[in-house]
């Protein structure tokens, strides 16, 4: 037999190599113990995988995106394998690498107690140390079922192909490929097989390869993320390349505990989501509503100076807008059920807004002169959530959208699309957020409509405009919906989470099935380009990122009380109360502090309800005409006259300073 010439890939470089017959993607690399697996033509494959005559092989680390799934993908299979040895009754679902860690799936006949993580921690460690191997090999799905007879969940997986095999979140770990494969973890020492696994891998050489990981928390879920079947128990665990990323995630998970904005909405008197309600259905208390209305009376502004005319549509219509707009043929497992009204007619909650714009556009003919035409609305729309996946504010039944609709001319279309975008972000900056980056989803090839000609030109368009703004552009290749590709700005918040904020999409369907038109300059009819841009995304989810940006501290103009007067005793009430009333007079948000509480007590208070400015007063404040001035930070500026002060804060609110 021949030996074989492969060539490595670490780029830049490429460095081809002869090799002999049976050697291993290991071999290449020894003695790079950060690498855990290998790219082979595009494939990712375990390092026990033996080379061919012409292969490109590629490594693949630890820290890598692909390298901490695999890590992590491994150590939920260690995680499954020590709940089966603890509790030998459990059978197995399905266990996936997710962001930041890993789940499986297990089907118990109690659910987890906190003490039971500790001891799969424990046993988990004690499969490390053994350094078992984990062995791939490929099988036949009748032989893979009488392997996995006992496992009735396993059983349901082997003959699945492609997308019926996923999990809720959409991870294929079990099957899906070409081939059926099980992973067996081996002893090292006498290749004594200790436990298996239907799976398509590919995994860590050996159990001694997990450096850190920790069991983080248990769930009920249902099986494949339908309500129709079996709840499951599922255990959540996080795995990384060294203890110190570890430990640093850890911090990082405290801290983000801290400024959820669940937590904070109770906490602050923001919102609540009432049982008596429903789920995802959120009330917005006076404090939080003043907040809301403040970002939507600052973005409504905005609009109108950027030449957007304000439209209202009603919450609920007949189905047959859906069925005209496509919404019934490719939205419906997201919408509520219709409601039979007028003698049999169906009525939906609407889950959009863009086809009653377009109903708002063909009310009467339009011209070209009258393009682009700018419609938005703050719109109320109603999507049924799977109950699994609402959380909060980010993830709600019930929203309200700020949504805008752009008619525009095909010649016009650049032009609009690279002001969108700066009209986008500016707005994104004056809230406080301001390190983004832009993704572009273009076409998918099997699931679109229109020409190539009509998608190649929107989605060069889209590209120059981002382009100009300077920030990084991140391709989504195939991500685009049917009917348009489209650029999503993401923004990092304080503690360095991507949150998804503003869509920019150009769509080719809507003005055909509706059936859109102008009249041009030649006096021939012509279609428009219609863009959907939602900037906020809804109005609660952008509420909550800000909530959790800010970690309720929000800067002074967005502040439900922007200062707090604080006697020193009851006699200083009077004074402060003509200090408020010149505060109001500007359009500051103030509030006196008339409890019987000490001082030092009511500081505490409003440094709680994180108040951005408190006022002090005593007697040598009174008879100077002045104030002390200390700010949420605990800072102290003493003695300042009340004129002062007053001008302080309300440029600050006016100038929006981020503090």
């Amino acid at each position: 037999m021949s030996d074989a010439r492969v060539i490595i890939k670490r780029d830049p470089e490429r460095e081809e190599r002869l090799v002999a017959t049976g050697t291993t993607a290991a071999d290449l690399f020894d003695g790079d113990r950060s690498v855990v697996a290998a790219r082979v033509g595009g494939q990712l494959k375990d390092l026990a995988y033996v080379v061919a005559d012409g292969d490109e092989v590629e490594p693949v680390p630890m820290d890598s995106e692909d390298g901490l799934n695999i890590l992590r993908h491994s150590t939920a299979h260690v995680m499954a394998q020590a709940v089966q040895e603890l509790f030998p009754e459990a059978k197995l679902g399905i266990g996936p690498p997710i962001k930041d860690g890993f789940y499986y799936d297990f089907d118990v006949e109690t659910p987890f107690h906190p003490d039971d993580l500790k001891r799969i921690e424990k046993k988990m460690q004690e499969i490390i140390k053994r350094g078992q191997l984990f062995s791939r090999r490929v099988v036949a799905d009748e032989d893979a079922r009488a392997e996995l007879a006992g496992e009735p969940y396993k059983l349901e997986l082997i003959g699945l192909k492609g997308s019926d095999a996923t999990s809720d979140d959409g991870a294929n770990v079990e099957v899906g490929g070409g081939e059926l494969t099980i992973y067996d973890n081996l002893d090292a020492k006498t290749g004594e097989l200790c436990w298996k696994d239907l799976c398509r891998g590919p995994h860590l050489p050996t159990t001694r390869n997990i450096p850190a990981f920790k069991l983080m928390r248990s769930a009920a879920a249902y099986w494949r993320g339908s309500e129709k079947n079996k709840q499951l128990q599922r255990l959540y665990g996080t795995a990384w390349p060294s203890r110190d990323a570890l430990k640093a995630h850890l911090t990082f998970l405290e801290e983000a505990e801290k400024r959820d904005h669940r937590k904070l909405g109770s906490e602050l008197d923001l919102f609540s989501i009432p049982e008596e309600i429903g789920s995802g259905l959120a009330v917005f208390h006076p404090k939080g509503g003043i907040i809301r209305r403040v970002m939507e009376d600052y973005s409504r502004r905005r609009h109108e100076e950027a030449g957007y005319e304000f439209v209202y549509t009603p919450h609920a219509t007949k189905g047959k807008l859906f069925e005209l707009s496509g919404h019934l043929d490719w939205y419906a497992d997201g919408m509520y059920p219709p409601m039979q009204l007028d003698e049999g007619i169906d009525y939906y909650l609407k889950p959009m807004n863009c086809p009653m714009h377009n109903l708002i556009y063909r009310a009467r003919g339009r011209s070209y002169r009258e393009l682009p035409m700018r419609l938005f609305e703050f719109g109320t729309v109603y999507r049924y959530e799977k109950s699994g996946v609402v959380h909060g504010l980010t993830r709600a039944r019930g929203f309200t959208q700020d949504d805008a609709h752009i008619y525009c001319t095909k010649e016009q279309m650049a032009g609009e699309l690279d002001s969108l975008l700066t009209f986008v972000l500016n707005l994104l900056r004056d809230y406080g957020l301001d390190d983004f980056y832009l993704e572009l989803s273009t076409k998918d090839p099997e699931k679109y409509i229109g020409s190539d000609e009509d998608w190649e030109e929107a989605t060069e368009t889209l590209r120059a405009a981002a382009e100009k703004q300077n920030l990084d552009l991140v391709l989504d290749p195939g991500g685009a919906a049917f009917y348009g590709p489209k650029i999503s700005v993401q923004t990092k918040d304080a503690i360095g989470r991507t949150w998804q904020m503003s869509t920019i999409q150009v769509d080719f369907q809507l003005p055909q099935r509706f059936d859109l038109e102008y009249q041009g300059a030649d006096g021939n009819r012509a279609r428009p380009v219609m863009i959907h841009r939602a900037l906020f995304g809804s109005i609660e989810r952008f509420f909550a990122v800000l909530l959790e940006h800010y970690a309720g501290a929000f800067p002074a103009w967005l502040a439900p009380v922007q200062v707090v007067g604080i006697p020193i005793t009851d006699a200083h009430i009077p004074y402060l109360q003509e200090v408020a009333a010149k505060l109001r007079a500007k359009g500051i948000r103030v509030e006196i502090d008339t409890a019987d509480d000490r001082m030092q007590k009511k500081i505490r208070n409003a440094q709680k309800a994180k108040v951005p400015y408190m006022l002090l007063a005593g007697d040598e404040d009174a008879s100077n005409g002045a104030v002390s001035f200390r700010y949420r930070n605990g800072e102290q500026k003493n003695g300042i006259p009340v004129d002062e002060a007053v001008a302080e804060i309300v440029k600050a609110v006016e100038e929006r300073v981020q503090v």
